[in-house]
């Protein structure tokens, strides 16, 4: 797949256990000829957890890409006017997140890059880590489903047993879900079995 000279703007926000998969998929990205630029939420940037050093992670994220993660509103503004990137993925992507982005709510650097990137009519990928995805944010995973230029990368219950209304996207396919973003498309299936690494 080519992603030669297409922009990529790249959303972390704090599904700290798919952190490390999603970083490997911002490679991939990067080996397909994207040019990316990460963007973090709060928790992202500040927070330390079993799964690393929020430290660390951004470090990480500049290394790999070349550019200095978007922390904050005010830089996340500039988004739009700029017309910054051709795609904008935010993996992983929150329940917090999908509801604060179902309901116009604008109080991190991602939620205001989605914004101010939708301005220009151009498409968000969504790759969903929630464990309440088939509770509380089922109707917003709806809304956002519903939503013009917002697409979502394939995803499924990844523990069924001891966490029954949690879903996560599979990460893999992050990148073939990318491509078909860029041409207005739904990758499909969208509802797939969650593959356990």
């Amino acid at each position: 797949m080519n992603l030669q000279r297409i922009k990529i703007g790249f959303a972390l926000t704090g599904s700290h256990c798919t952190i490390a998969t999603v970083i490997q998929q911002i490679g991939k990205l990067i080996a397909a000829g994207a040019q990316v630029t990460p963007v973090v939420s709060p928790t992202v940037e500040r927070e330390n957890t079993r799964f690393g050093r929020a430290e660390e992670v951004m470090e990480k994220l500049a290394t790999l890409t070349g550019n200095k993660p978007i922390r904050s509103i005010v830089e996340a503004e500039h988004v739009g006017p700029g017309k910054l990137f051709d795609l904008l993925i935010v993996a992983p992507c929150t329940g917090n997140t999908l509801a604060k982005l179902a309901n116009g709510i604008t109080d991190t650097a991602v939620l205001m890059a989605v914004k101010a990137h939708l301005r220009n009519q151009r498409p968000v990928l969504l790759a969903i880590a929630t464990n309440d995805g088939l509770g509380l944010n089922a109707k917003n995973i709806g809304v956002l489903l519903a939503t013009r230029h917002i697409y979502l990368v394939p995803f499924g219950q990844d523990d069924p047993s001891e966490k029954p209304n949690s879903l996560v996207a599979r990460m893999e396919f992050i990148l073939p879900a990318a491509v078909e973003a860029l041409q207005g498309k739904q990758i499909q299936p969208l509802l797939m079995a969650y593959k356990r690494d």
